[in-house]
């Protein structure tokens, strides 16, 4: 069929028939094709969502290899052999002898067991010994510190004097700094609710109800706010941050029977590896606006709208993240198979410098000229080629949803390969927010604003606890003891990347 404009004869497509349309219907045909396309991909995303795989992994096809169901028959007969080189790493340590297993770690106590044979040994010499490990596990037990302070009348009624009790974590409470930092670490790290926790206590003959381990994880964020504010402190003066958000359901007063749906906006410090997390009500641009109000210097974020508005600070420097750039790209593969695998092997070639800069180990300005030599070229060649193909691609199909997003963030994408500091990415931020991901399927909701606040305050800590390989457990177990006693001036200490380990008694 040819279809032709009525004062514009230009061929659409061809067939045997004519048909003559004016601009006006041609335009309407073209909107329809693109919101045809726009559903279909928007289709796509909710099959992918639920039915299909997670993984974005892209590997190449040479144009030069055959594909599987696609073999001459020819070289099904004849090729029946071939040769396959490639590289691999070459494994840092030998494997163990025997059954290859690692060895139990050294720092766990043992418990002898020596089994003498069942003959009668009289007489007999000993020529060695077999040893066999083997790990166990005893449930952790609930104790109770039993503190007596004998009370003595002076002489001549000068009064009567005891022993000062020891400073506790909650004020007239019953609660220990242990006991404390194990149902924190219970519910934030490995994601077991209150009420769960409860039950367990159950099994071990302890009743505790979930109002009352929720009472004493109150209170104990209570006792650490202080060291919450320095470390917002400490994340607020750096010079380089990645900034994203997650939302976290609350339950309101204001919304009976549903949930508010507030946000947790995370703050990732990549050279200092500290993480914080600020809690608001909404996901608008007053929370980011706050809280940076006195931030300096380099800012990686999403394309999201709210963050536009740092362009116009001009102490802020915008950065971009290259993984969500691929991610529009990996999902048009679909649309328009050639254009999207184009992109995505430019992208992988950018991230394949990024992995030499980090496996050689290289310096910040080592990384910067790196960039510049290998990536700069690369990056150059994928803008020239998607200002030629940007006018050749409907704007609501997959791909052209890609390019448009890309190209509209392309001066903040250009920006890492300027400064060694920063990364190509964000996707250490979003490896921070993946905890509460997490715990949101296991505890469901915040009970109210402040208890979001409280999550906030301790999802920052203990996600730099891991930034920092610092055990969870210990280090609250010692900010709780001794946090009441401290000084202002000692609680930078407190911080988990100041921190210094002590043996749990």
């Amino acid at each position: 069929m040819y279809l032709y404009y009525m004062n514009d004869l230009q061929p659409i497509s061809t067939s045997s028939d004519t048909i003559t349309i004016s601009r006006q219907e041609y335009e309407k045909l073209l909107e329809a094709q693109a919101g045809y396309e726009h559903l279909k991909l928007e289709l796509e995303k909710l099959k992918r969502m639920i039915f299909g795989a997670k993984s974005e992994r892209f590997v190449p096809i040479s144009p030069d290899q055959l594909t599987l169901f696609d073999l001459p028959q020819q070289a099904k007969e004849e090729d029946n052999q071939e040769t396959i080189t490639y590289n691999r790493r070459k494994p840092e340590q030998e494997k163990p002898a025997g059954h290859g297993r690692l060895a139990l770690p050294a720092h766990l106590p043992r418990v002898e067991h020596v089994i003498e044979p069942a003959e009668k040994v009289e007489g007999a010499k000993k020529i060695g010994e077999e040893i066999t490990e083997v790990l166990d596990y005893k449930p952790g037990k609930l104790y109770v510190n039993k503190y007596i302070r004998p009370k003595y009348a002076l002489p001549d009624k000068q009064g009567v004097i005891i022993g000062e009790l020891p400073s506790l974590p909650i004020p007239k409470g019953n609660a220990g700094p242990g006991l404390l930092a194990y149902i924190t670490v219970s519910k934030f790290t490995d994601h077991l609710p209150f009420y769960r926790q409860a039950q367990r206590f159950k099994r071990e003959g302890v009743q505790l109800s979930e109002s009352t381990l929720n009472g004493w994880f109150s209170a104990g964020c209570h006792l650490i706010e202080p060291l919450y504010e320095k470390h917002k402190q400490l994340v607020q003066g750096v010079s380089y941050l990645m900034a994203d958000e997650t939302p976290i359901p609350v339950l309101t007063k204001d919304k009976p029977g549903a949930t508010h749906k507030g946000y947790l906006w995370a703050y990732y410090a990549p050279i200092e590896r500290v993480v914080l997390f600020d809690y608001r009500k909404s996901r608008g641009r007053e929370g980011p606006l706050e809280f940076l109000k006195d931030f300096k210097g380099v800012l990686q974020t999403d394309g999201y709208e709210v963050y536009k508005i740092f362009d116009n600070k001009p102490e802020i420097t915008l950065l971009a993240c290259m993984a969500h750039a691929r991610r529009k790209f990996d999902e048009a593969i679909k649309n328009d198979k050639v254009r999207a695998e184009f992109m995505l092997k430019q992208i992988q070639d950018l991230y394949a410098v990024e992995r030499k800069a980090r496996e050689g180990n290289v310096s910040f300005e080592e990384r910067k000229a790196l960039r510049q030599k290998e990536s700069v070229p690369i990056l150059e060649e994928m803008e020239a080629w998607m200002k030629k193909e940007i006018i050749k691609v409907l704007p609501k199909s997959a791909i052209g949803i890609a390019i448009a997003y890309t190209l509209s963030l392309w001066p903040r994408l250009l920006r890492y390969a300027d400064d060694g500091r920063c990364e190509i990415d964000n996707n250490l931020i979003e490896n921070s927010i993946r905890p509460i991901a997490i715990g949101r399927k296991n505890y469901l909701f915040a009970g109210s604003h402040e208890g979001a606040e409280r999550a906030a305050l301790m999802y920052s800590f203990l996600g730099t606890c891991k930034q920092h390989d610092v055990n969870p457990f210990n280090w609250l177990r010692d900010t709780f003891a001794k946090f009441p006693d401290c000084k202002i001036s000692q609680i930078e200490n407190y911080l988990p990347h100041n921190w210094k380990s002590e043996p749990v008694q």
